[in-house]
């Protein structure tokens, strides 16, 4: 019996960067939420052991595959998945909607659930930390506030109900490293423990108020990078409806939050019709109830 697994696009609502530490990395806090678009992951065992990839963004994946790092992390840890693994690729590549991690994490999540027996170890959170920043959020794939270097989660409660929302991507890569060196943060002693906001977000308005106060400190220096992110940011903002709209990670892709399912939908068509080979799509994000864990 085959096992399967979602693993859905990550979209940072808002991403303060502090500062850059002495070993290199940057310190985060970050609001983050995910959307219904996805890739999809699935395990069939018994077969030959290979991992194949299909999807319409199968062939921008690099090598080394994240996948095949999780393997190996997991075989370190006594976990061995002897079977078929296919990875249908349907988010783009490069994008700030944190694909690969999701992958990987969807990949941890697959291997706990055949490995119930060690489910409450705690090594499935720190093979996640190894494989990557954005990595543990993706793991429990749900609403959160992550800090540090994203190895600090802090799941949120759910909002009422799903936010609709565009994403759309311009079709240009634009690497992480690039974005934060155009940034040239300042340096940062490694963050001390401070306590979390007591904002509970009691409607979408002050959801929306909170995302324009925070912002993205990504998307200065990723729009002079590729400047078709301020265009693409503002035809969003643009469409009725649209409530709020921002760059995602380190880009290039977009968001906008929309009053209604109808108006993103009606946006999404829109904008694939001024740019039909990008990538557009109509979704809903998870809601965020509250800045409380």
């Amino acid at each position: 019996m085959g096992v399967r697994q979602l693993a859905r696009a990550k979209v940072n609502l808002t991403l303060k960067v502090l500062g850059r530490r002495s070993d290199g990395y940057h310190e985060l806090e970050s609001l983050v939420t995910f959307a219904t678009v996805a890739d999809r992951l699935s395990f069939v065992p018994g077969e030959p052991a290979h991992l194949v990839a299909s999807g319409p963004y199968a062939d921008a994946i690099e090598a080394p595959n994240i996948l095949e790092r999780a393997l190996d992390l997991l075989g370190q840890q006594g976990i061995d998945l002897r079977g078929a693994i296919a990875l249908e690729k349907n988010l783009p590549v490069a994008a700030g909607l944190g694909g690969g991690s999701a992958d990987a994490a969807a990949l941890l999540r697959l291997a706990r659930a055949l490995h119930a027996e060690r489910l409450e170890e705690p090594l499935w959170r720190e093979v996640a930390g190894r494989l990557g920043a954005d990595v543990p959020v993706c793991l429990a794939d749900r609403p959160a506030l992550i800090r540090g270097i994203g190895e600090e989660v802090y799941p949120l409660p759910p909002g009422s109900e799903p936010l609709p929302a565009v994403l759309a991507n311009p079709g240009v890569r634009l690497a992480t490293p690039r974005v934060f060196a155009a940034l040239e943060a300042p340096p940062v002693d490694r963050t001390p423990a401070r306590d979390l906001p007591a904002a509970p977000l009691r409607s979408r308005q002050a959801l929306f108020d909170h995302m324009g106060a925070v912002g993205n400190d990504l998307e200065r220096p990723a729009a002079a990078l590729e400047p078709v992110i301020a265009t693409l940011k503002a035809a969003l903002l643009s469409r009725p409806g649209c409530r709020a709209a921002a760059m995602s990670g380190s880009g290039p892709t977009c968001f906008g939050i929309f009053a209604s399912e109808d108006q993103a939908t009606a946006a999404a068509l829109a904008l694939r019709s001024q740019w039909p080979h990008w990538w557009i799509v109509a979704t809903d994000l998870d809601d965020v109830g509250s800045l409380n864990p």
